[in-house]
């Protein structure tokens, strides 16, 4: 019976993909743990001075240069700061709930990363094992999840601070995260179509021929806009509004509570990059001229590959927060579900669609030119007529507004705001004659 069972176990794990993760020592899971965890705070301290100094370069300016060579203990001064400030705690605060709140923000944080491939199976003191924590058959719905429950931290910091800022934050925090959560989901959606897994490792094994980013653009663009607006980054950072509503959600946290916050943000951010690294391009696998070195996909060179790629994203987060302007919160919600959701629904069943033709023996161009086609023929042009009409007639009441306006001025004069009285020429010409003669008097004195 015990064969039985092992057998059945191992016949499970090779239809689902998975590597096996169950047979190996607890001292090499403890291992990865800790290495999880280490690379996790030593790319939050780094994610901290790569935005500094980027966002320096970006603006002229020379950024931290004083804690560290190069200015790279800054963050790592920041951190000791923190946590030996004064903690001041409000008096109408519930602490049990205030206390808890920073901890259900960082501790997701760090599940998340349990199920993300850093690399191929390797060896470790001569037992052979993957570059991964672990893997399950939803692998990818686990940091989906884990990313949902930061929502519960940001909900009930707000709430349990006591004060009329910090839960303004936490909700419009809360609308906004839950409100993206659902674009993001459905940019999976095509993945999975497309992977038929939805385990982490068996999506990089999918894309050993070409990447997802390719074939699922679309996808990757949703994904990338929703994520910005998950982990409350710039230019959706309006849950930290400053001009309306002082810090936020965090606003009566210091000290360490208030660290926990901002490590919870930075972690959320390398991780939103490792699940688009690893969902849409490549995972660990090596770019195309460095694919073509046999060695390139084995050993230890994929985790170099796949740090690459994290600080890529890393960039793009930090690029978006020193160029764009930060939205009004209306626009953002209507981009998330008027302009994001429709699109990622209709794409959802194009990609079906194809999956489905190419099952049926379809060739590959067909399958793919015929779903689009209708997409672009039922759905796009149709909606691109909408808005034109819609700009045309925002046009015309714009029009008729200031018709409307230029009715209601009045006939009479009214001077301009900006007026600036002349002096008069009389009194300057009149002033001229008196001083020359004052100097004539003076001189014949």
């Amino acid at each position: 019976m015990i064969r039985a069972s092992h057998s059945a176990r191992e016949l499970v794990a090779s239809a689902q993909n998975l590597p096996g993760f169950g047979d190996q020592p607890i001292w090499l899971s403890l291992i990865k743990v800790v290495a999880v965890f280490a690379f996790l705070v030593v790319m939050t301290l780094f994610a901290i001075v790569f935005e500094r100094k980027v966002v320096g370069r970006m603006q002229n300016r020379i950024g931290p240069n004083r804690t560290g060579p190069w200015g790279i203990l800054q963050s790592l001064a920041d951190g000791v700061k923190l946590a030996f400030k004064e903690e001041v705690i409000p008096l109408l605060a519930d602490k049990p709930v205030y206390f808890l709140a920073p901890i259900l923000s960082a501790v997701p944080a760090f599940l998340a990363f349990s199920v993300i491939p850093f690399g191929p199976q390797v060896s470790m003191f001569g037992h052979k094992t993957a570059l991964q924590l672990t893997d399950l058959p939803v692998g990818v719905l686990v940091v989906f999840a884990c990313s949902s429950l930061g929502v519960y931290g940001i909900v009930l910091s707000g709430w349990a601070s006591g004060s009329t800022y910090p839960l303004l934050g936490g909700l419009r925090s809360a609308a906004q995260m839950i409100s993206y959560e659902v674009g993001m989901g459905l940019s999976m959606v095509a993945v999975f179509l497309f992977s038929d897994t939805m385990s982490t490792s068996g999506i990089i094994y999918g894309q050993r021929h070409i990447w997802n980013v390719v074939p699922l653009f679309v996808s990757f663009c949703i994904y990338a806009v929703c994520v910005v607006g998950e982990t409350n980054r710039a230019p959706f950072d309006l849950a930290e509004a400053e001009s309306e509503l002082v810090g936020g959600f965090h606003t009566e946290y210091s000290s360490f509570k208030f660290a926990m916050f901002f490590l919870a943000e930075y972690i959320n951010m390398v991780t939103v990059s490792a699940l688009a690294t690893t969902l849409f391009l490549g995972g660990w696998r090596a770019p195309v001229p460095i694919s073509l070195w046999h060695g390139a996909n084995h050993g230890w060179w994929p985790m170099l590959w796949f740090v690459i790629k994290v600080v890529l994203c890393i960039f793009v987060f930090v690029w978006l927060r020193g160029t764009l302007p930060r939205l009004r919160y209306d626009q953002f919600m209507q981009l998330g579900w008027k302009v994001l959701i429709p699109i990622n629904l209709v794409w959802i069943l194009a990609v079906t669609a194809i999956h489905v033709l190419r099952d049926r023996g379809w060739d590959s161009w067909k399958a793919t030119a015929l779903p689009l086609a209708l997409v672009l023929i039922v759905v796009v042009i149709p909606a691109l007529m909408v808005l034109e009409g819609a700009a045309a007639r925002r046009t015309a009441d714009r029009v008729a507004e200031d018709e409307a306006a230029a009715r209601l001025e009045p006939t009479f004069p009214i001077p301009p705001m900006d007026l600036v009285v002349p002096t008069p020429k009389r009194l300057a010409t009149t002033s001229a004659p008196r001083a020359s003669v004052s100097e004539g008097d003076n001189a014949d004195g």
